[in-house]
């Protein structure tokens, strides 16, 4: 009776999350009361407790969006996209994935999807359309690279991952990057074929003004400072060259890279000191509250179905149907990151309950743990109604439809080819 009414609540959750109710909201009163019933209401609050204070997560989320928000202060995001818009111009049949695979590369270091999207949506889809190629697409191909931060050692998913197999960030990186990459490629290679089947690679004429009147985006690429460009990259490279020990002094978490990134954007910016501080603590916070919130949130809905035993219920059933496991970690995620518009909440609570267990079904845990998050990101990224189509669209001025539909193709080829690269 009691895996019923669990199931039951695990249903109505998904329901809520699909009307896009905010998801730690949810996921908390979706635990709570799966404890209640269940008559052991502090597993719930005990989570609550356990899952504010996780250490590693936290620095490396924190730290992470607090440097991605200094880049933004001190502009040194901007220098970095030009200086790709820069090279774009000068390989004009390759734009279109191109602009793709310079969004991922973006993605990798200014971390936010709807951040990224905003500031290389201003520049590459008006770059694109000068060149002929058609809103729609244009901001499809710039939509497509939006997930690169599945390579950024402060993304949320690869923390709990590392948390679950006991080892660092760098290591959970290094078993799915190939599945990133080459759903990259995929998803710059399908948004391209479906541009050339609608014939909308070339022949736009850009208009002098947009529909309302207003004047149309500039085309203008700003002089890059080239230090400022390289700046955002600096924490990365020193985890990559610490994390392979070419540069052994350069092993250190990710925490300590962020501050020496920021300090060194401070140093050649020469901002004001108390602006880039200020900043840097104020993106930590801001971390705290939306990313952690739902990570403590989908802990708490993880103890409540424990409570009421629907995780065990639930291991059964797939111990003796192997077969769905690998279907459920990539397109359980990858779904309702479509439809909701964003796959977080669905790739925590099942990196939560299923992938400690992934063994039980012949399963790396890291693998699983990857698969789960890629399938998040690759359905947010052809989702219609998440936060960066919304401002790709309005920057081309078209309906965010008609971006999802051209990265559809790309998508769906790109999360069965890495389920095949992961499981």
């Amino acid at each position: 009776m009691m895996i019923v009414i669990g199931g039951l609540i695990v249903i109505a959750t998904i329901y809520f999350l699909l009307k896009r109710y905010d998801s730690r909201l949810v996921l908390l009163v979706s635990g709570v009361l799966m404890a209640v019933l269940a008559g052991k209401p502090m597993e719930a609050f005990n989570a609550f407790a356990k899952s504010m204070t996780e250490g590693s997560l936290i620095q490396a989320i924190c730290s992470v969006m607090g440097f991605a928000l200094v880049m933004k202060v001190t502009g040194c995001d901007k220098h970095l996209i030009n200086f790709f818009a820069k090279w774009l111009t000068k390989v004009r049949p390759l734009l279109i994935p191109g602009a793709t695979l310079a969004t991922f590369a973006i993605n990798i270091a200014l971390p936010s999807a709807a951040g990224a999207a905003a500031a290389v949506g201003a520049i590459f889809i008006p770059l694109l359309m000068s060149a002929g190629i058609h809103p729609a697409t244009a901001a499809a191909a710039v939509k497509s690279g939006t997930y690169g931060s599945m390579l950024s050692p402060g993304l949320a998913h690869n923390g709990v991952v590392a948390k679950l197999a006991q080892v660092d960030v760098m290591t959970v990186i290094g078993v799915h990057y190939l599945a990133d990459i080459a759903s990259v490629v995929i998803a710059a290679l399908g948004v391209t074929a479906v541009a050339v089947f609608l014939k909308e690679h070339k022949g736009y004429e850009l208009a002098a003004t947009n529909a309302d009147g207003t004047p149309a985006s500039g085309t203008q690429v700003m002089k890059t400072n080239i230090l400022y460009a390289f700046v955002p990259l600096i924490p990365i490279v020193i985890l990559l060259l610490g994390a392979s020990g070419k540069v052994p002094v350069f092993k250190m978490g990710v925490p300590q890279a962020m501050l020496i990134g920021s300090i060194i954007a401070l140093v050649v910016t020469r901002k004001n000191p108390v602006e880039v501080t200020k900043s840097f603590f104020d993106g930590m916070g801001n971390a705290y509250a939306q990313i952690m919130g739902i990570v403590i949130a989908a802990g708490v809905f993880v103890s409540g179905m424990n409570a009421l035993g629907l995780v065990n219920a639930f291991i059964a059933f797939m111990l003796n149907s192997t077969g769905i496991v690998k279907l459920a970690a990539a397109f359980g995620p990858f779904a309702l990151g479509i439809i909701s518009g964003s796959g977080d909440a669905a790739a925590f609570a099942f990196n939560e309950a299923v992938t400690p267990h992934a063994q039980k079904f012949g399963l790396d845990v890291i693998s699983m743990g990857s698969m789960a998050s890629l399938g998040g990101a690759l359905g947010r990224t052809m989702s219609p109604i998440t936060g960066a189509t919304i401002i790709l669209a309005g920057i081309a001025g078209v309906n965010p439809m008609e971006i999802a539909k051209r990265n559809t193709p790309g998508m769906i080829i790109a999360i069965i080819v890495a389920m095949f690269i992961l499981l």
